[in-house]
């Protein structure tokens, strides 16, 4: 189990492999950013992509499932997020990268209100397959404490 207590500022994670598929990007475009650059090759081969991309919000969505698999795995004691200060796509993502994610923590502080949840600031960034970031967010999130009582 991983507890506010377990985490410092400085440590890095590096997880995940996630294959972005074709008709992934098409069905998550055509239902939440249908914008021709990601529904058609032809139209994207019209634009600065030169072929399908993925939406940046479906590569927000494939590194999040990547960030919950990784806590799901590690036993994090995650307790949600009050939101993410800067998100940047850097880079297209296009059908057939494979994503990979690497965590930062910057900070961290136990909350005065709810001695039982400590927050913390990461920085993400997010790779595709030749080393080279593709996204990157500096996010908040809440986390549980191993022991409400102790000191930071």
């Amino acid at each position: 189990m991983r507890y506010y207590e377990d985490m410092f500022v400085g440590q890095k994670r590096r997880f995940g492999s996630r294959l972005v598929a074709r008709d992934e990007v098409i069905a998550f475009a055509s239902h939440y950013d249908p914008q021709p650059f990601h529904l058609s090759d032809e139209a994207a081969a019209k634009t600065h992509f030169g072929r399908l991309s993925a939406s940046g919000w479906h590569t927000g969505a494939m590194v999040m499932r990547m960030l919950v698999d990784e806590q799901d795995a590690a036993g994090h004691q995650g307790l949600g997020s009050p939101g993410i200060d800067e998100l940047r796509w850097v880079r297209p993502v296009y059908p057939g990268d494979t994503l990979s994610v690497e965590t930062e923590v910057l900070d961290k502080r136990r909350s005065q209100s709810r001695p039982e949840m400590g927050l913390f600031t990461s920085a993400t960034r997010v790779f595709n397959q030749h080393g080279e970031v593709v996204m990157t967010m500096t996010a908040k999130a809440m986390i549980r404490t191993r022991d409400p009582d102790g000191a930071d």
